[in-house]
């Protein structure tokens, strides 16, 4: 049973890791939107 408590934190800690990672990505996203959001005419 203490390896799968072991698993599971380390899964959980994975799945928050990946949802840190896709938040970081989507705000670096609009950010760049924004930035360059007045050079479309290219």
């Amino acid at each position: 049973m203490n390896n799968m408590a072991i698993a599971l934190e380390i899964m959980a800690k994975g799945m928050g890791g990946i949802f840190v990672a896709i938040f970081v990505i989507m705000l670096a996203v609009i950010v760049l939107g924004k930035i360059t959001g007045g050079k479309k005419d290219e």
